[in-house]
């Protein structure tokens, strides 16, 4: 498919009554893909995506979209919410350890390219600590410094390690066996059942 067919294709997934807090529908969409505005109508899709979950489908052809317009961070984007759909999402803020005391002395990238372990309260066989994974999209900034705090959307690598994760609950993010930064759950949303594994 074009990006046109592929935008045409998203649309027609957002429910209709669906609007954002400017009171953008997809009726907007439309008047922007009359126009070949093909950027403002994805972006706009992205932003009806904040209201009730779309299907793994919408996320698909909206990733395919913007690879196709060349759009490196909307694609990015969307494939992570792909994979929010399959392994779940955690929000939570956190708070990077100032590079005085941690290892870290560079900022982390917002768009989901790191992976770190976290200590969410699980105990291994012989009762030690034991960390699991999840990668790491920083919102509304580009880059979070060492020291800094932003809210943070989580991806688990093995959901099954997450489900006991609550709100309020504080975990801890670790790059090696040294604390790289704090953070209280906000939000846990477990992926669905009827979600296709990949």
């Amino acid at each position: 498919m074009d990006v046109t067919e592929l935008l045409e294709s998203a649309s027609l997934l957002v429910p209709q009554e669906v609007t954002t807090e400017n009171d953008i529908s997809v009726q907007d969409v439309w008047d922007y893909l009359v126009h070949d505005e093909w950027q403002i109508a994805l972006n706009l899709l992205e932003d009806l995506a904040d209201g009730p979950p779309l299907p793994l489908a919408f996320w698909e052809q909206l990733a395919e979209a913007a690879a196709q317009l060349g759009l490196e961070r909307s694609r990015a984007w969307c494939h992570w919410r792909c994979s929010e759909i399959r392994n779940g999402v955690i929000r939570a803020d956190l708070t990077l350890r100032p590079a005085t005391v941690a290892r870290r002395t560079t900022p982390i990238p917002s768009h989901g390219v790191l992976r770190p372990m976290w200590d969410i309260g699980s105990l291994s066989p012989t009762g030690s600590t034991s960390v699991s994974i999840a990668g790491l999209w920083v919102e509304d900034i580009p880059f979070l410094q060492p020291g800094g705090r932003a809210t943070v959307r989580l991806v688990p690598l093995t959901p099954a390690h997450w489900t006991h994760v609550v709100t309020g609950q504080h975990i801890t993010m670790h790059e090696d066996r040294t604390v790289a930064g704090t953070a209280v759950v906000r939000e846990v949303h477990l992926p669905s059942p009827t979600a296709p594994k990949r």
